[in-house]
């Protein structure tokens, strides 16, 4: 059939969907029943083996055909044999993951109609197959596919409308290449820059990131039942991934409960909410206990206090982890009793069929009660039909004309130019002038991998230049704005290396400015973990060499995480933060730097000034630079932080009462105008802080945000409307309080008292009961 499906794809035929008489239909008519009446129909006719296997997923490796060394043959093709024994034999109901790379639209379409084929022809029950893949910023892996900045960078923009347009796009085209399940968004906390998944991150605060992270979900999902343009979101990685003590990927996390439910919950409580169909597990253990072993997260949090109804699908091999890697199963058979006992739906095996075999044991002996399966089938069967898989497995690839198109590419130049962050721009040094004579040198400065980040085209992002070479470099960028007889360029050094220091400072002599592109290259997960958060120092000391030569020197950073610079940041003219901005971010670069974009980002994290000295924005008064010679709170850019080439003023902070009560809402406003002389866009930033509480307070906390754009004298009334459960905080008792106090509100450089009475007695910090 392989042969065949090849056939017909080359005369044509993979400019529609499959033919629907050859594929079979379902034993339970969909359009007979609801969702919920069908799914029930449909399990009572299936058989142990066959429920076990809806809960077994395997990656596309194992389905491929091989070549003499092993490998996956290239280009990529399915082992029909394989595939057959994988679906017919062990039932398996979820497949995920690419070959060596990214594939194009067509390629995804025969992959995709041969395995559908053969699940709803040729299986008893003609049940379609779930496919998943990681569209963390766009479709990852289908060439020509938009890339967005990664998360870290969306979450700069501040600007909820343009993750939903992301969440959209990504949508979209995960659907043009015939795939219904997205592994996205991440809200794990970015609290730990160490760690090397932290610009798959939306922040470090809990509100941006649920604010951000709702609004990505409602783009991939849409405003109703899920269509052939949409597809199931995957929040992850619950709970408590982001924040290793040792910062290394999949180690082991501190957190104590109070603090859980303080920072990293309402990521993931927002998106349940916000009707999230599918969640993924945190790989690593908290307080000693691996999460997919925890009931208590799983099963009493996840579905008890928060309500999610949704798939619990395991990451990569962590149920054989249990016993391999945990140590908490003495046999991969009881880590899968643990598991699927503790509340996971769905495994990620992935490369063999050992979950199906030791779950079907387990149930047979009685270990596992059959009604326990029975939970995570119906959530399988009740996902596919929610995705219009028993209708349409394959989509139809002439539903997508707008794949890769103009009208993608332009939301993400708007948000790659919306996220890049002005750090610092002494004496106005920019926007850099077009007819000026620039250097441009530095590691990042032409490669791909630098702007795209891992999870580009490949696992790490490696081939990168290879996959994205229709798209500019920072380098090109920048000729291609101001011309290639202005533009001068010597790399100077590796990202770990130092190449040639001479040349650079000799080709400095004869320009007006250098833009220096310092940070890292492409990484994903464990191959990205570091021991010393410092630049490396070839970078270094390629900076001071240029900050040496008496020229303006602009550092733009391309880095997954806050690597510090306080070696040198004060030698710098300007600073730029571009995180990982995608394949528009050398044109977003190039167009800020000589002032075709106004830069409107804020950072989304506190950027540190020392390697250990690590701190978040929310924190206790302590913590602060109060005490004398004690260095407190002192990094070199606060969360929030971001300038503008306009300047805005903030006056008329006020409250509608400075006295408040019970549950009674309220409102803060404050006048916001562009005194300037350009048109920009400001995030007016909302925070509180509670001046005493039963348990310490946090100095401030971010409670809103609106994102506006003003011309030149303009003024604007920007109301925001809290309710005093908008100031709670987790308690002694783990749960939510929010106490008779008095706070600060703080907007820009204004900030304003008030007092909250709240109905009943509470303890105050000064020991008063009100």
């Amino acid at each position: 059939m392989k042969k065949n499906l090849s056939i017909l794809l080359i005369a044509g035929i993979c400019l529609s969907a499959i033919p629907l008489s050859r594929l079979g239909k379902p034993a339970v008519s969909r359009k007979a029943s609801p969702g919920s009446q069908f799914v029930e129909a449909l399990l009572k006719k299936m058989t142990l083996e066959e429920k076990v296997g809806q809960m077994t997923q395997v990656t596309l490796d194992v389905v491929s055909a091989k070549g003499g060394n092993g490998q996956d043959l290239e280009p990529q093709q399915l082992d029909t044999s394989m595939l057959r024994q994988a679906l017919l034999q062990y039932h398996v109901g979820s497949i995920l993951n690419v070959g060596a790379h990214g594939f194009d639209r067509d390629h995804w379409h025969e992959i995709i109609s041969e395995i559908q084929e053969v699940a709803t022809r040729d299986t008893r029950l003609k049940i379609p197959i779930l496919y998943g893949i990681d569209a963390i910023h766009g479709v990852t892996y289908t060439m020509g596919s938009i890339l967005f900045p990664q998360e870290i960078g969306l979450a700069a923009t501040w600007n909820p409308d343009l993750a939903h347009q992301m969440g959209e796009v990504t949508a979209y085209e995960t659907r043009a290449s015939y795939i219904p399940w997205n592994f996205s968004p991440v809200l794990d906390l970015g609290v730990n820059p160490l760690w090397p998944r932290m610009y798959e991150t939306l922040g470090e605060d809990p509100f941006l990131g649920s604010t951000m992270g709702v609004a990505l979900i409602r783009g991939y999902q849409g405003a109703g039942p899920v269509d052939k343009y949409h597809v199931a979101a995957c929040m992850k990685h619950y709970l408590g991934y982001s924040d290793p003590l040792s910062g290394k990927d999949r180690t082991p996390a501190w957190i104590p409960d109070r603090f859980m439910r303080q920072y990293f919950l309402p990521n993931f409580a927002a998106a349940v909410k916000a009707g999230a169909m599918t969640v993924m597990v945190n790989s690593a253990e908290i307080n000693g206990v691996p999460v997919h072993a925890s009931h208590y997260l799983l099963t009493d949090v996840l579905r008890g206090e928060l309500g999610f109804k949704g798939l619990v699908v395991t990451d990569w091999a962590d149920i054989k982890n249990l016993h391999d890697r945990h140590h908490v199963a003495a046999t991969e058979e009881d880590a899968v009793r643990i598991a699927v006992m503790a509340g996971i739906d769905m495994s990620m095996v992935p490369y063999d069929f050992s979950f199906y075999n030791e779950l079907l044991d387990l149930v047979k002996k009685g270990a596992v009660p059959e009604s326990r399966i029975d939970e995570s089938v119906r959530r399988i069967l009740q996902l596919k039909y929610d995705l219009g898989l028993f209708d349409h497995p394959v989509g139809n690839p002439s539903d997508y004309p707008d794949f890769g198109s103009e009208a993608h590419r332009k939301v993400a130049f708007q948000a790659a130019g919306e996220a890049i962050t002005l750090l610092r721009n002494e004496n106005q040094v920019l926007p850099l002038s077009p007819g000026a004579k620039i250097l441009v040198t530095g590691p990042a400065a032409n490669t791909m991998r630098s702007l795209d980040g891992g999870w580009s085209y490949t696992w790490q992002g490696e081939r990168d230049d290879q996959f994205a070479s229709g798209h500019h470099t920072i380098l090109a960028a920048i000729r291609q704005r101001i011309g290639e007889s202005r533009v001068s360029y010597v790399q100077g050094a590796t990202f770990d290396r130092v190449l040639d220091l001479d040349s650079a400072v000799q080709a400095a002599a004869g320009v007006d400015a250098v833009v220096l592109c310092l940070g890292e290259s492409s990484y994903a997960e464990t191959p990205g973990n570091i021991d010393d958060l410092d630049l490396p120092q070839a970078q270094i000391d390629l900076a001071r060499a240029m900050a040496g030569t008496g020229k303006p020197v602009i550092l733009v950073l391309t880095e997954g995480r806050p690597r510090i610079i306080s070696q040198f940041a004060d030698q710098m003219s300007g600073i730029l933060m571009a995180y990982y901005l995608g394949n528009e971010g050398g044109d977003a670069l190039a167009s800020v730097l000589f002032g075709d974009i106004n830069p409107s980002g804020k950072l989304p994290v506190t950027y540190p000034r020392h390697a250990n000295a690590l701190f978040h924005y929310y924190r206790k008064y302590a913590e602060d630079d109060d005490q004398g010679s004690i260095d407190g709170y002192h990094p070199q850019f606060e969360f929030g932080f971001g300038l503008s080439y306009t300047r805005f003023t903030y006056s008329g902070l006020r409250l509608s009462s400075d006295t408040l009560r019970g549950n009674q809402s309220f409102t803060v406003s404050v006048d916001l105008t562009n005194s300037g002389s350009r048109k920009g866009k400001e995030v007016v930033e909302l925070y509180s802080g509670a001046l005493y509480g039963s348990v310490t307070p946090e100095v401030k906390r971010l409670r809103a945000f609106r994102k506006v754009e003003l011309d030149p004298g303009q003024t604007q009334t920007i109301v925001f409307t809290l309710t005093p459960k908008d100031l709670a905080f987790i308690g002694q008792d783990n749960k939510p309080v929010t106490e008779s106090a008095e706070y600060r509100f703080q907007v820009g450089p204004l900030s304003i008292m008030c007092y909250y009475r709240s109905g009943n007695p509470q303890r105050l910090g000064s020991g008063r009961i009100d």
